[in-house]
């Protein structure tokens, strides 16, 4: 029963990656990427013109035709338009590639592609995992490369949905390392610090009487603060201001857990005042909203 339990409590740990299904987890843009279609650290180079131009070229061998790096321009700007399907279609043709570039941007379009609320359960674990695979190829090809540490992280906490909660938790020391490591290898990569705010906040809040549950399957559950999550959600809004609505609410969040409501009153009307451009802004405006007027 106790294990029951324990699954039950423990169903929402690790949601620092899982929550990321707008563009803001995935982004950079100076090899050009998800910031969510609004955020990017630079406008891609290929104008909707060039894009154009782009598309009316049909066929797996115009796409080897073309250089890697017009190859990675194009697939990061059909990642800043949102165009799943269209990009791992780009991506997979380089699926054996030994190019950890092309390796974790197909990582991320499977994972992707997994999120759409038209897949069917069968083939979202399928592309859960094939995710999960890619990420790990781009990590052994290039162990210097922070964006393949930083998808390695998110597609473990993923494929973990469908290993059992023993093994979520057990991963979850592994997650955090590899998100570590990518904001070693990149400070200024603001997803990473915002993913790593998450985990710690997920832990923080969890009360104790969880966490002796949670010691039932695991015997030293990770364990977190709320300080420390909010230093990597301000670190990040540093590095990259108003990168995300979901880093503005979590920043809210955050100040209201640690009964700061003055602070949380105002990261809370930044996130509401934030553009609306996905629907992940959208959800992130419907939870900013009633916790003002708990507030109120």
């Amino acid at each position: 029963m106790d294990v029951i339990m324990a699954g039950r409590v423990l169903t929402r740990i690790l949601q620092s990656a899982k929550g990321f299904t707008g563009r803001g987890a995935g982004r950079h843009f100076w090899t050009v990427t998800r910031g969510r279609a609004a955020f990017l650290l630079g406008l891609p180079t290929l104008s909707c013109l060039a894009y154009r131009a782009y598309g009316s070229l049909q066929g797996s061998a115009v796409t080897f035709a073309l250089g890697k790096a017009e190859v990675l321009e194009q697939a990061d700007y059909l990642y800043s338009c949102a165009d799943t399907e269209k990009l791992y279609q780009l991506l997979l043709q380089f699926k054996d590639s030994d190019d950890a570039e092309f390796l974790w941007r197909l990582a991320r379009a499977s994972r992707d592609l997994s999120l759409l609320p038209n897949i069917e359960a069968g083939r979202k674990k399928q592309l859960t995992f094939e995710a999960f695979e890619y990420a790990k190829k781009a990590l052994e090809k290039d162990e210097q490369c922070f964006a393949a540490h930083k998808w390695y992280a998110v597609c473990l906490s993923d494929i973990g949905d469908y290993e059992g909660v023993k093994v979520k938790i057990g991963n979850s020391y592994i997650i955090r390392e590899h998100l570590e490591r990518a904001i070693e290898l990149n400070p200024k990569d603001a997803t990473s610090l915002h993913i790593l705010g998450y985990w710690c906040f997920a832990f923080a809040e969890l009360p104790w009487y969880q966490r002796k549950v949670a010691a039932v399957i695991f015997s030293s559950p990770p364990v977190s603060t709320y300080e420390e999550a909010l230093e990597f959600f301000l670190k990040a809004e540093e590095v990259d201001p108003n990168f995300y609505s979901k880093n503005l609410l979590m920043l809210g969040k955050t100040y209201l857990a640690m009964k700061d409501e003055q602070k949380a009153l105002l990261w809370l009307t930044k996130a509401k005042e934030y553009p609306a451009h996905t629907l992940e802004d959208k959800e992130v405006h419907k939870e900013v909203v009633e916790l003002l007027k708990k507030l109120a």
